[in-house]
Formats: structure tokens, C-alpha cells, sequence
């Protein structure tokens, strides 16, 4: 069994965010992710963004925004032969363990036809809001989604009922929290 670590983006990161984007999205002849957003996330956004590792390599990313006390999660990726590992759960457990403190609401969006993330967003107590019907350009809807505050009580009381957070400890917003490389293994 590998043992995955997750931890917030450094600078260093573009090259293999960008090489990732490409192996997981441009080799599948989907859109990638422009350098520039990369780049944002690699050096200005680094304490909402993590990268899960196994074994020392990179195995997939999650990408978030935020403003005031609202996130924007707007990708999470692994690579195939980690996809149904805990890759993801540990990915999950270090932006939501991140999150959980202080943040008022959480974003998502995704295609209709991603049942898997759908239902990823739906165990995190997410609702569907809307589908915007060109959310990408004409003929590229999205179905926009939200964890409200009662949702992340919910969420974590679970989280510390199976002891993937600890008990009454607050995260700290992204801006308080700066280069504080938070962790997660599994």
C-alpha cells in the first residue's frame, strides 16, 4: 500500500501541475488549464490548492479559490492508476480539514454526465443550485453546486467522528494560515 501525503502548492509546482494537467486533460483531448491559472495557483493561491503524493511522486491536485469566507473548488484530478485509492480521500481530507474552520460556503461546478463527482460533492453535503447552460462558451453547461455553513457542521461532526479532523480545532482561513504546508496522510 503507498502512502499518500498531501500538501499545499509551492512555486516550484507550475512545471508539474502543468505536466499533470496535460497527462490528465490535453493527452485526453479535453481543455487544459491555461498556464496562467496555473501559474495563480502555484504562487497566489497556494494555501486553497494541494497536492496528494505517492511514494514521493505526484499522483493528483485539487485547486481551490477563496474570498472572504467563501471557497471555490474548481478542480480535482489523480492520475488513473491512483483513481479508487485514498489518493482522493487524502486530497479531500486536507482542503476540507483546511476549510472547515471558517468558511461560510463552498462552490462547485460539473457536467451533468460526471456522476462521480456528483455524488463526491453530494457526500459533502453539497446541493445542485442551477445548471448554467454556457458556462464554458455556448453548448458547455455546468451544474452549479454549494455546501452551506449547516452542511460543514455536518460534515464535521463526521469528519471527527471517524477522526479524519480533530475535535474542536478551527482551521484558519488560507490568509492566517500563509505557508503553513498543512498535511494530511494516509
Amino acid at each position: 500500500m503507498s502512502r499518500y501525503v498531501a500538501r499545499t502548492l509551492r512555486s516550484d509546482d507550475f512545471s508539474t501541475l502543468m505536466e499533470l494537467e496535460t497527462t490528465l486533460f490535453g493527452d485526453a483531448g479535453e481543455g487544459e488549464l491555461g498556464r496562467y491559472y496555473i501559474r495563480l495557483c502555484c504562487d497566489f493561491f497556494k494555501d486553497s490548492c494541494f497536492m496528494v503524493e505517492a511514494a514521493g511522486k505526484p499522483a493528483g491536485y485539487l485547486l481551490s479559490f477563496t474570498r472572504g469566507k467563501e471557497v471555490y473548488c474548481t478542480t480535482l484530478a489523480v492520475l488513473p492508476e491512483y483513481q479508487g485509492s485514498r489518493a482522493t480521500h487524502t486530497l479531500l481530507r486536507a482542503f476540507v480539514g483546511s476549510i472547515l474552520g471558517w468558511a461560510e460556503s463552498c462552490w462547485f461546478t460539473v457536467e451533468e454526465d460526471n456522476h462521480a463527482a456528483r455524488a463526491l460533492h453530494a457526500m459533502l453535503g453539497a446541493k445542485e443550485i442551477e445548471v448554467r447552460p454556457d458556462f464554458y462558451g455556448t453548448g458547455h453547461p455546468r451544474i452549479i453546486s454549494r455546501i452551506d455553513r449547516d452542511a460543514f457542521m455536518a460534515l464535521r461532526a463526521r469528519f471527527e467522528k471517524v477522526g479524519l479532523v480533530d475535535r474542536q480545532a478551527d482551521a484558519k482561513e488560507p490568509r492566517a494560515a500563509e505557508s503553513s504546508g498543512i498535511a494530511a496522510v494516509a
